[in-house]
């Protein structure tokens, strides 16, 4: 990729939340970017309406705009997620365009500054923008590519070109994240996951040694994880004694107070206001790396009450007095189980409803079972099909191999009679909603149903 050569940007699947991120990062360089995606959503609304962003939701060669009709000059970027037959991709394919992964771009981008990264099965985007957010309070700085639009900025993208640093979300789908070279990184999980690309969890667990390898500085990883490749730099955890952990957590006014300690440096009653026990952790991870990038601990202790969060995780989007309502990604059974066991703590007197739509054939074909034990953590799950995403249906992989396993009492539900079903049953206590599909449609509708009071 010849940067000096390019005048233009064209996103095939530019609704992605890494692709928007990139997308708007050309965008603000200068370049006009256009793109395509399946679907419009809120945040492509957005790039369009208020960011002058040209998308179609058509996938019609015809509809590429005249200034990316010259190969030689426009820059393609794609996502893995995009099928292979999409007739756009096709079409600069075929007329000999040089295509770029996003992983790739990223990667050649990411390399102008130092690299934070945080990567792991789970943990990494609320990990990646707490990071971002303490940086960016502090006199370090930070540009920051995000897996999520964060609450405090209204992006998944942050640029700073007086800050020596990047703060990315290392993917691992697609060993995206092996396109990367960290200055400095933590791994937050290490589960299976993905297993249409990497096969067993042990490949996956290859890619994630890889990873650390191509670390050049400090390497964090939680407790209880285990890197061969290179060295360990430090361990972190929550309630129990590590290299750098978090203690004495407690829970006043609905915000968790705990205290940072490590070998150097001990501060005591931080505040963090987002909600949820793993975000405990996560803020330890985010805390650790923070102040070896240069963040000092009373910068910190300042910021972090200030904290609002991540779109789609941990989401509290009404509470009219007799129903709350949550929205979370989570798309993997330790995620979920993370979250529920979070609100159990929070409120463990409030009824538990939980509605959940499958993400991937092949996710639900390999972790049937363990979706089931996690989601009957719940009083009741509302259980919607599958979302195929970029996969064709397997033959008798459905929902209901996770429905036959809850202890939970379970109502499968079409998307259709979904709003209506919630509106008639659900009429007290915590409601939420979970999964990387298209599940987030109903926010807005939810949110109407249980923002009124009364």
């Amino acid at each position: 990729m010849e940067s000096n050569n390019i005048k233009s940007v064209y996103f095939v699947g530019i609704g992605g939340i890494g692709m928007s991120a990139l997308a708007r990062y050309f965008k603000q360089m200068g370049y006009p970017v256009a793109g395509y995606d399946k679907t419009p959503s809120p945040l492509t609304r957005k790039m369009e309406r208020e960011e002058g962003f040209a998308i179609t939701y058509e996938d019609d060669a015809r509809n590429v705009g005249n200034w990316y009709r010259d190969k030689s000059s426009t820059l393609v970027v794609y996502t893995p997620a995009i099928p292979k037959d999409n007739r756009i991709l096709t079409f600069f394919r075929e007329n000999g365009y040089f295509l770029h992964k996003r992983a790739e771009v990223l990667g050649i981008v990411s390399r102008s500054k130092k690299a934070l990264c945080v990567a792991g099965t789970h943990g990494k985007t609320t990990t990646t923008t707490l990071l971002a957010f303490l940086l960016k309070n502090s006199s370090v700085g930070c540009s920051a590519f995000l897996g999520g639009i964060s609450s405090n900025f209204n992006s998944n993208l942050l640029i700073d070109s007086d800050s020596e640093y990047v703060v990315i979300e290392a993917d691992e789908f697609d060993r995206s994240f092996l396109r990367l070279r960290p200055e400095m990184a933590v791994i937050t999980a290490m589960d299976a996951d993905h297993l249409d690309i990497y096969g067993t969890k042990e490949n996956m667990v290859e890619a994630f040694e890889e990873f650390a390898r191509l670390t050049q500085g400090s390497l964090f990883l939680k407790k209880n994880l285990t890197i061969r490749s290179r060295a360990v730099d430090g361990y972190y955890a929550v309630g129990e004694v590590a290299d750098y952990y978090a203690d004495h957590l407690r829970i006043e006014n609905g915000a968790f107070h705990f205290d940072y300690i490590s070998e150097n440096v001990k501060m005591c009653d931080l505040c963090l206001r987002f909600p949820g026990r793993v975000n405990v952790e996560n803020a330890t991870a985010a805390i650790t790396l923070a102040l070896h990038a240069g963040v000092t601990p009373e910068e910190i202790r300042t910021a972090l009450p200030g904290f609002k969060g991540v779109a789609r995780r941990f989401d509290i989007h009404a509470d009219n007095g007799c129903v709350m309502y949550i929205d979370d990604y989570a798309h993997h059974p330790q995620e979920i189980q993370a979250v529920l066991s979070s609100i159990r703590e929070m409120w463990p007197d409030k009824k538990l409803t939980v509605a959940f739509q499958p993400h991937l054939y092949t996710r639900t074909r390999d972790f049937y079972v363990d979706f089931a034990r996690s989601l009957s953590l719940a009083d009741e799950v509302v259980l919607l099909d599958i979302y195929p995403a970029r996969e064709l249906p397997i033959p008798g992989v459905t929902a209901d191999l996770i429905a036959e396993r809850l202890t939970a009492p379970v109502k499968r539900v079409g998307k259709e009679a979904f709003p209506d079903y919630v509106r008639e049953h659900v009429t007290d206590g915590i409601f939420v909603t979970m999964g990387a599909g298209d599940i987030d449609r109903f926010i807005p509708v939810f949110t109407d149903m249980f923002g009124k009071k009364g």
